[in-house]
């Protein structure tokens, strides 16, 4: 899917969602919001689905630098980071900053919006290689 950064992680659910945190916060990220779909949607719905988890990343100072630049920003933040299990491995997709960045004319958020890739796609880098 465009508008996405993208991995796969050779491990269950649990252990890839571990290792995504560690990298994420070796990264300068907090994770702010976690929400598990599958048991909301077993609670909500009475369905059962495959395990799908949605972190919400913050990394607080590249944060602050888009909302001091670009006060609406704040719609689009945490940093959403879906991962879900298939055949035993972990697929992850986090939204790409670039295609939120895009959308502001003024160009007020390209720089954070590329060092927050940059950390994005270096975190799971990271966590697909360990």
């Amino acid at each position: 899917m465009n508008g996405t950064l993208t991995t796969t992680i050779t491990a269950p659910l649990s252990e890839a969602e571990f290792r995504l945190r560690e990298a994420l916060a070796a990264e300068g990220f907090g994770i702010l919001t976690f929400v598990d779909v599958q048991a909301t949607l077993r609670e909500k719905l009475g369905i059962e689905t495959k395990p799908y988890h949605v972190l919400g990343a913050c990394n607080p100072k590249l944060a602050h630098q888009g909302i001091e630049a670009v006060p609406e920003i704040g719609a689009f933040l945490p940093c959403g980071v879906a991962l879900w299990e298939e055949d035993g491995q972990t697929h992850v997709a986090a939204q790409d900053p670039d295609l939120i960045a895009g959308a502001e004319p003024s160009g007020a958020l390209n720089g954070m919006a590329k060092e927050v890739g940059e950390r994005l796609s270096r975190a799971l880098a990271a966590a697909g290689a360990a």
